[in-house]
Parts: structure tokens; sequence; C-alpha cells
């Protein structure tokens, strides 16, 4: 009976390790949660001119940009992630490509630009999230 317990008792003890451990090894990769850090940043940050009507053509492109640049790294932040996850990361990073090139000069023009990045971000999160 006594040698029962301890058997159960050691597996117990290794499967809540085995937990720990896997949790451990997915935080050690900040990137995939870093990408998404920037981009929402990002964003925010333009949805926020749009709303105070401060919507600089010159800091609207660098946002734009820099929002492109971030989606380059979701790919292989995300490697290993299922085909429809990429797919739907390539649209957004092509809607970003054309966004950036857009360089909207007042608040309606950047609020149609980021409309659809918002749309694509959107598609992918209520899909993996």
């Amino acid at each position: 009976m006594r040698a029962a317990l301890l058997i159960v008792l050691g597996l117990a003890i290794g499967i809540i390790g085995t937990v720990f451990a896997m949790n451990a090894l997915r935080e050690r990769d900040p990137l995939p949660k870093a990408v998404m850090n920037v981009m929402e940043h990002h964003i925010g940050e333009l949805k926020q001119a749009v709303k105070r009507g401060q919507c600089e053509a010159a800091a609207s492109h660098t946002r734009l940009q820099q929002m492109y640049m971030a989606s380059l790294d979701v790919e292989p932040a995300f490697a290993g992630t299922e085909p429809d996850f990429l797919a739907l990361a390539g649209k957004l990073r092509e809607t970003l490509h054309g966004a950036a090139q857009a360089v909207p000069a007042d608040c309606p023009a950047l609020e149609a630009t980021i409309k659809p990045v918002l749309q694509a971000c959107h598609d992918c999160h209520q899909k993996y999230d």
C-alpha cells in the first residue's frame, strides 16, 4: 500500500514538474508577444491621432512604415504555426505595405488607410485569439 502511494505521489509530482517546465520553455521566447505589442502600440497611436484630429502626414507615414517593418517579423516569430495563420499574416503584411505607401495627408485619409489594417488584424485575432 505504501509503495503504491509513493508511486502515485511520484507521478503527480512528475506531472506538475513537467507542466511547470513546459510553461517556462514556452515563455522563454518573447518575440511573438513583442511583435504584437509593437503593432498594437503603433495602431493605437494612429487611432488616437485620428481622435485628436492631429494627423500629420509625416508622423502617420512613419508609424505605418514601422508597423509594416514589424509585420515582416510575424511569420518568423510564429514559425511552425498553421498555414492559415501564416496566410493571414501575409495578408496583414500586404495591407500594411499598401498603407505605408499611401501616405495619408489628413485624418479622413488616415482613417480610411488604417481601416483595412484593423480589419486584417481583427480577422487574425478572431480566428487565433
